[in-house]
């Protein structure tokens, strides 16, 4: 069952787009994050051009998110206060964000930068995060205790204030520069930013990993809403239809992983976070260097 894509200019399977959007929504359930590192990857490998995918999948993660959210909330796991603050920060980063991206295309260095930033961020990532998951299983099997969050010089930060849902009392610097850096990554990378943002709300804010993954998907949904306005607006690479069939698996997976993110313990679900992000980021890398198979064509094709 083919369809064709106006804005991408293709034709793809429709039965591959939906399965592609179930599973990155069952990730976006299951582990707190928008879903965009894993799906804006996933489109540019079936030949989804690179401002195309990042653009439209910005529209996926909104209703992913929503379904997300809706199914955490009823379980009390949403940080509303703390999400605000995260938000604010985004707004201005995912404006930031599209300003930059239009100056890239411009420049003829946007799906460079795309691949480049995925490779650099989900590497690292994705790293830290296996090695502090395996860290923590190992010392748990141990019976060592283990500290996830630590008090440091971010603590003494002024305008602090009360999170009585995280149990915390931070400076509101801490969540608004979280948002921003997010932000700009949505505009720029596609992605919700959680593989960023849960990690950063577990080890900088100290949140508890239960009330996390809600909060993480309510600042996702604005600030993706956000980047897919001004995207459309601006550059004009949102693919509605695209759009439209990944929002559909989406929103059944999301609903699908929130009922087991609970089932896992924190420092699991952490683990199969980093798994997955660093086997993206292998196959982006392997994309980049692997030799053409048909160099002629390419040249050909950048000639025109």
């Amino acid at each position: 069952m083919q369809i064709y894509l106006p804005i991408a200019e293709m034709s793809v399977n429709i039965l591959v787009i939906l399965g592609m959007g179930g599973v990155v929504g069952l990730v976006s359930g299951l582990f707190g994050v928008g879903g965009g590192f894993l799906m804006t990857p996933l489109l540019i490998f079936i030949g989804i051009p690179p401002a195309v995918a990042v653009a439209t999948e910005a529209n996926q993660i909104v209703a992913a998110s929503v379904s997300g959210v809706l199914a955490h909330w009823r379980r009390g796991n949403v940080d509303f206060r703390m999400g605000v603050m995260l938000l604010i920060g985004g707004i201005v980063g995912s404006a930031f964000g599209v300003w930059l991206f239009t100056l890239l295309r411009e420049l003829g260095q946007i799906d460079l930068v795309i691949r480049l930033s995925f490779v650099v961020f989900l590497g690292t990532i994705g790293l830290l995060m296996l090695w502090e998951s395996t860290r923590t299983i190992l010392r748990r099997r141990q019976h060592i205790p283990t500290k996830h969050h630590h008090h440091n010089w971010l603590h003494g930060l002024p305008f602090k204030m009360r999170f009585r849902k995280s149990r915390l009392y931070i400076s509101a610097l801490l969540p608004l520069t979280v948002g921003l850096i997010v932000g700009v990554l949505s505009a720029i990378m596609g992605v919700g930013g959680g593989f960023i943002m849960v990690p950063a709300m577990i080890y900088v804010l100290g949140m508890p990993t239960s009330i996390v993954v809600g909060t993480s998907l309510f600042q996702i949904i604005f600030v993706t809403a956000n980047v897919t306005v001004l995207q459309a607006a601006t550059n004009y690479t949102v693919d509605i239809v695209l759009a439209l069939l990944l929002l559909i698996g989406g929103v059944v997976g999301a609903q699908i992983g929130a009922r087991f993110s609970n089932r896992l313990p924190g420092e699991q679900l952490r683990g199969l976070l980093a798994l997955m992000v660093i086997a993206v980021c292998i196959k982006l890398v392997f994309d980049l260097i692997a030799v053409p198979v048909d160099p002629y064509n390419i040249a050909e094709a950048l000639s025109l």
